[in-house]
């Protein structure tokens, strides 16, 4: 029985017809066009993508609802998706105009069945943030008075919620019959997984409980703080936080005042997320600069004068060194990282603090991450290009390398990135999206920020693990090598045995330098074979003008000719 509610007919179609409309773009542009004669009229796929996305985020922003997750998801799918669209929708934040408080009351009043003045003494009609799904208010209890915040659903926000999931359930059946992203994600598992994690956002008794296994989670770590949550508060559309609104991740410049260091608190609250991937399996999806505090920790003298902590509103004096606390709020949104993929964290961490390419590989392997056929030493040699290009870079230096390397990195593995061998699972999605703005936040507080250092503790650790825990595969591994050796001299004679009979084969592969002299004389073979063919155009014109003495066809082969030469500069570069 299906108890979600009705949709929004006139949302629904609207939504569907944008979505009508960039399949009909695409079943026009890159598959009737994609032909021999007509590729030469049809516009560059970069801009007409661009388009199609800058148009979606407008969409988004002028709706809200889902469309704006939508988009945030859709812009880390790096794997399936073109830069012209992953990065048209990085920027889309989830900031709307918030809905009136006189349309929050009365729905706070039916969730509780009570006056709002029996529960709060206070609400701040200015919410201190609104977002697609929900808003926050500034209160205090009626009965305790203690400062609070009330995180509050837009009201009809559930029939928005289902609309926008249908026409986005219909799109992804669309995308079905796009063989290209249909071998590299399961499109059902990926809109059951939107849609649970849409869905759990709504239901504010798991975001409370979310917050409560992140306070267990790090119950022993004093630089990490979980706001308390209000049961006797609490309802269907009403969530009751204690009020944590200190200084805000991004706010470097009251940190600074206030004695903290910036870098530090970069340090930190990337570690915190490396615990909650490599340790606890329990993400916070959503770690954007709103849902992230720093808490100044009062000094010894300051608290021999009576201050025992510092309130979201008081002011601060500096202190050299100040202790903090690290803040995380909003647990609508978290995911867990199961356990068939936890083994190939484990292998990637110790592949990424060991600098080993070929491990880093294996552990996309174990996740089941690659699709059949990937050229594996392709992509541990592209791995060890980027670990020999990239290693110890701090987040200014990575800069000036992407642009100095991407070009000539880009050539040299461009069948790797043509093939796209990647198919990643739903599961890390999330995960891989706190991390790549976690990373972002982290850098603009310490523009001198090492990501590869903050590894390498973690992969000792679990290389260290694995070798308590795994003893026994090592010595089955130690008598395989030793049975190894002992057939060793016999294996040798077959092999020359072979050699004597002609019949041993030897496949090799190119050097790095090797193939970059291939990819130069493919170039300048394209550019000549387009060249040729352009002179031997304008040769035949001449000729079969002067023949026929007609000069229009003359023109003709010179315009032919032109065309060719254009399309065949542009297209023998590459």
């Amino acid at each position: 029985m299906n108890n979600h509610p009705a949709i929004d007919r006139k949302r629904f179609t609207t939504v569907r017809n944008f979505f009508i409309r960039t399949f009909v773009h695409v079943i026009f542009w890159d598959i009737f066009c994609n032909r021999p004669v007509l590729r030469w009229f049809r516009p560059k796929a970069a801009g007409r993508w661009q388009k199609i996305s800058r148009d979606y985020r407008h969409l988004a922003i002028e709706m809200g609802g889902v469309l704006i997750k939508l988009g945030q998801f859709l812009s880390v799918r790096v794997d399936i998706l073109p830069p012209e669209v992953t990065n048209e929708l990085t920027g889309l934040r989830d900031e709307l105009p918030a809905a009136p408080i006189d349309t929050i009351i009365p729905q706070i009043e039916e969730d509780f069945g009570k006056p709002v003045t029996d529960l709060f003494a206070y609400i701040d009609p200015e919410p201190l943030g609104a977002a697609s799904l929900g808003q926050v208010h500034k209160a205090r209890l009626a009965v305790t008075h203690e400062k609070v915040v009330i995180k509050v659903l837009r009201p009809g926000i559930d029939v928005l919620v289902e609309t926008d999931l249908a026409a986005i359930a219909i799109a992804l059946g669309w995308l079905k019959r796009y063989k290209k992203i249909a071998s590299r994600v399961n499109l059902d598992w990926l809109i059951e997984e939107f849609t649970t994690v849409t869905r759990s956002e709504l239901d504010f008794t798991a975001e409370g409980k979310n917050a409560e296994q992140f306070s267990h989670d790090f119950k022993s770590d004093p630089q990490v703080y979980i706001p308390k949550v209000y049961w006797e508060y609490c309802a269907a559309r009403t969530l009751t936080l204690e009020n944590v609104g200190y200084i805000r991740i991004a706010d470097k410049a009251a940190m600074t005042e206030a004695g903290i260091n910036p870098k530090s608190v970069a340090k930190k609250i990337y570690n915190f997320y490396l615990r909650q991937i490599f340790e606890t399996h329990f993400i916070h999806a959503d770690p954007h600069p709103g849902n992230i505090f720093v808490r100044p920790v009062p000094t010894e003298e300051e608290r021999e004068k009576g201050i025992p902590s510092f309130g979201p509103d008081d002011s601060v004096s500096y202190s050299p060194n100040r202790s903090y606390q690290i803040v995380f709020v909003d647990f609508g949104m978290v995911t867990h990282i199961p356990e068939r993929l936890r083994l190939a964290l484990r292998e990637y961490a110790i592949g990424i603090g060991s600098r080993d390419a070929h491990r880093i590989v294996q552990s996309y392997v174990q996740a089941g991450t690659l699709l059949p056929g990937a050229d594996l030493k392709r992509l541990e040699e592209a791995h060890q290009v980027i670990l020999d290009t990239f290693w110890g870079a701090d987040a200014s230096q990575m800069k000036d390398l992407v642009f100095s390397e991407a070009s000539s990195m880009m050539n040299e593995y461009r069948d790797i990135i043509y093939d796209a061998p990647f198919q990643f699972q739903v599961d890390m999605l999330f995960a891989v999206r706190a991390v790549a703005i976690l990373s972002g936040i982290a850098t603009e507080l310490d523009e001198k920020f090492d990501p590869w250092k903050e590894v390498i503790p973690f992969a000792e650790r679990l290389a260290t693990e694995e070798l308590t825990l795994n003893w026994q595969k090592y010595i089955k591994e130690f008598l395989t090598l030793a049975q190894t050796l002992y057939t060793l001299p016999k294996r040798l004679d077959a092999v020359f045995q072979q050699a004597e009979r002609g019949n041993l084969n030897i496949t090799t592969s190119l050097s790095r330098d090797s193939r970059n002299i291939l990819i130069r004389q493919t170039r300048s073979i394209n550019r000549l074979s387009w060249t040729i063919m352009s002179v031997g155009l304008m040769i035949s014109g001449v000729l079969l003008g002067g023949q026929y003495q007609k000069i229009e066809v003359t023109l003709l082969f010179m315009v032919m000719a032109l065309v060719v030469f254009v399309w065949g500069s542009r297209r023998g570069g590459r």
